[in-house]
């Protein structure tokens, strides 16, 4: 199984506002670049949209080591994902979960790879999170200019 190490980021101006999520995947020698946007989003659907976009640039079922900046998106992952399911995608207090389409989609990637899942503090000199970073800003860019 390829192994294979991603870091996200996503980037809003203005929240919501136009924004924008980055992908680092490096594989061995190979490092693939990804970028997108939205006119109006918001910075946590940015950060799940890296993440969804960057599995699905997966060609194969991998061992990934994910690193995000977002503990939105580590936590969602790693400590509530599995409760908001068994609930209905209801929170612990009985509300919607907010950003509830892309969970369902980001649920739908996760049992294909063996992902361990990583925090990274953001802005703190991580080349990997820093291009990560640079990536979602030029996401935001595309849908300012």
């Amino acid at each position: 199984m390829p192994h294979i190490v991603i870091y996200t980021d996503g980037a809003c101006k203005g929240n919501p506002g136009p924004g924008g999520w980055g992908a680092v995947l490096l594989s061995g020698d190979h490092e693939k670049h990804l970028h997108g946007g939205a006119k109006l989003t918001t910075n946590n659907r940015m950060e799940i949209s890296a993440v969804i976009h960057a599995l699905k640039a997966l060609k194969q079922t991998s061992s990934v080591e994910l690193w995000t900046d977002s503990q939105y998106v580590q936590k969602g992952v790693t400590e509530w994902l599995e409760g908001w399911k068994k609930r209905g995608w209801k929170t612990a207090s009985k509300d919607p979960v907010k950003n509830a389409d892309l969970w369902q989609e980001l649920d739908t990637l996760i049992p294909h790879h063996a992902i361990s899942w990583h925090w990274v503090r953001g802005h703190s000199g991580h080349p990997g999170n820093e291009l990560a970073d640079l990536l979602a800003n030029r996401g935001v860019e595309e849908f300012l200019s």
